[in-house]
């Protein structure tokens, strides 16, 4: 058998082309996020950058209650069970509540504050801008300042029946958001 060599120049050639491609997948994710789709309810402040995208998908749970007026019965929000991925599909923290809770795989995490939500399209529920509050443990949610919740594909209040007789049932409704997490520039 006679064994063949690879020209001198593809070896450089092809580690140029794959350390290229590397940085081209580790860089951030804020170079292609805009806000000016946004209603202006949802924007987050000047001042402020994108750290870190992520898809949302899992599911929200609602429970049927007897509504404060006592009017009636209603699918009140009781929270969600999300995994957040990045842009290639890849685990890398979750998001549940109560408390919201959005928790990244390195071990930080952080809860925050419902600063406004505007309308999302019938079917799916609204857009969100939450204002964090300080992270725990080291890692990609520290120094978080507002987290956005947009591309909503979902989630909204089950369309069954909630009355008397199903007072406490809970449903789990499928849905999808992206989370866009913000630091101060």
């Amino acid at each position: 058998m006679h064994a063949t060599t690879a020209p001198r120049h593809t070896a450089p050639t092809l580690t140029v082309l794959c350390a290229a491609l590397l940085v081209a997948a580790c860089a951030p994710m804020s170079a292609r996020y805009s806000q000016e789709q946004l209603p202006n309810a949802v924007k987050v402040p000047d001042g402020h950058q994108v750290a870190m995208q992520t898809v949302g998908v899992g599911k929200i749970a609602y429970e049927c209650r007897a509504k404060k007026d006592m009017t009636g019965h209603e699918w009140v929000f009781v929270g969600p069970d999300a995994a957040l991925n990045d842009r290639s599909g890849m685990q890398v923290g979750t998001y549940v509540g109560p408390p919201a809770t959005w928790a990244n795989l390195d071990g930080s995490k952080v809860t925050a504050t419902q600063v406004a939500v505007a309308p999302a399209g019938a079917g799916n529920i609204p857009y969100q801008l939450v204002k964090a509050n300080p992270a725990t443990g080291s890692g990609a949610m520290q120094g978080v300042s507002y987290i956005q919740r947009v591309a909503t594909r979902g989630g909204v209040a089950p369309s069954s029946p909630c009355g008397m007789e199903s007072v406490g049932a809970k449903q789990w409704v499928p849905y999808q958001a992206d989370y866009i997490f913000w630091k101060s520039a």
